[in-house]
């Protein structure tokens, strides 16, 4: 048996399940197992440059032939050019990490890519709406990563009560139980990033799986000192120690590791500053805000590439407290979506 719901109709994936975008985590390996699974694997380019992008999306195509996504930053100084590349490269689903501008939305559609943005305000759901998404991946506060403050349980039927294109629930979710949930709420599907990320086939070190598998419910903290923007994270000594220091000396830190970034990226100090005033102009950043994002790339790569639990920043979900396995895509996937028919079927009993 197998659930039919208007996000598999759109996209043509065979279970209506979505693994995110993940920087430094959704890569070709993870794509590539997700979409043979069955589901919905979203390359993270965020943390890419363009070239290493094109490599990417040419090894998911080389390993598959199933859908998949790219996840791109509407304010990238070079966004056009990765919309370009979906199109030329024919992807199937553009998805992104904020309120894209209506030309991008417009350009991809008429190329016949779907647009699938992630949101986590009402409000930005219906612009989008507005503007011609397919559909959009609505983010609660319990999400990792930069979030919003609504949990997923209000934010969602809100935003499907406010339009009328399918709603990817993200937020919570881990099993089952959560995808029937989502589905009785109306939703098409559900959305999983550090559920992906706790899987055999994430690329993340062995020794970072483990710290976020013995992670309690309460081992992930929303801190606004990472990059000026609230960023869910599991609590580690470097996040309590960044918890803790002046804004002087996040700002200092900030700036050197903007440093380290610079030189591992390998891109310039005027494509940086022009990502600066993109970034500020497109969020309503400070200038302070502006230089403590530029470190967030360093740390995030620290822990989830590096393995270096101390110096780096975990990302993580609140799941994180719950979740203690690591399995296989593919087995995941089956599993999930399995169960969830399991609790339809039980609750549709209780109809008299």
């Amino acid at each position: 048996m197998k659930l039919r719901t208007p996000l598999t109709e759109l996209t043509g994936i065979e279970h209506p399940v979505v693994q995110t975008g993940m920087g430094f985590v959704a890569g070709a390996q993870l794509v590539t197992a997700t979409a043979n699974a069955g589901g919905l694997g979203i390359l993270a380019s965020a943390t890419m440059t363009l070239d290493e992008l094109a490599g990417a999306i040419a090894q998911v195509k080389a390993q598959t032939d199933k859908p998949f996504g790219v996840n791109i930053r509407a304010d990238a100084t070079d966004a056009e050019e990765r919309v370009a590349l979906i199109i030329n490269e024919g992807v199937r689903v553009a998805s992104f990490a904020m309120a894209p501008k209506a030309a991008h939305i417009s350009r991809l559609k008429a190329a016949g890519a779907l647009v699938i943005p992630s949101v986590a305000v009402t409000k930005h759901a219906q612009n989008v709406a507005k503007w011609g998404a397919d559909a959009v991946i609505v983010q609660g506060s319990e999400a990792g990563g930069h979030t919003g403050p609504v949990a997923t349980t209000l934010l969602l039927p809100s935003v499907l009560d406010a339009i009328d294109i399918p709603v990817i629930a993200a937020g919570g979710f881990y099993d089952g139980r959560g995808l029937a949930a989502a589905l009785s709420y109306g939703a098409a599907g559900v959305a999983m990033g550090t559920r992906f990320l706790l899987s055999a086939d994430s690329p993340v070190p062995d020794a970072v799986k483990r710290r976020y598998l013995e992670a309690q419910l309460d081992g992930t903290v929303v801190t606004t000192r990472v990059d000026g923007l609230p960023l869910r994270v599991l609590r580690t000594p470097l996040v309590d120690l960044l918890e803790r220091g002046s804004r002087a000396a996040t700002l200092f830190d900030a700036a050197q590791s903007a440093l380290r970034f610079q030189r591992f990226s390998g891109m310039s100090w005027r494509e940086m500053a022009r990502n600066g005033v993109a970034m500020r102009q497109n969020g309503d950043l400070s200038w302070s805000q502006v230089l403590q994002a530029a470190k967030t790339p360093t740390l995030l790569r620290a822990g989830l590439v590096e393995g270096n639990t101390g110096a780096g920043v975990l990302a993580s979900g609140q799941v994180a407290g719950i979740i203690d396995d690591l399995p296989s895509c593919r087995g995941l996937i089956e599993s999930i979506v399995a169960d969830a028919i399991e609790h339809l079927q039980r609750t549709a009993t209780l109809i008299e």
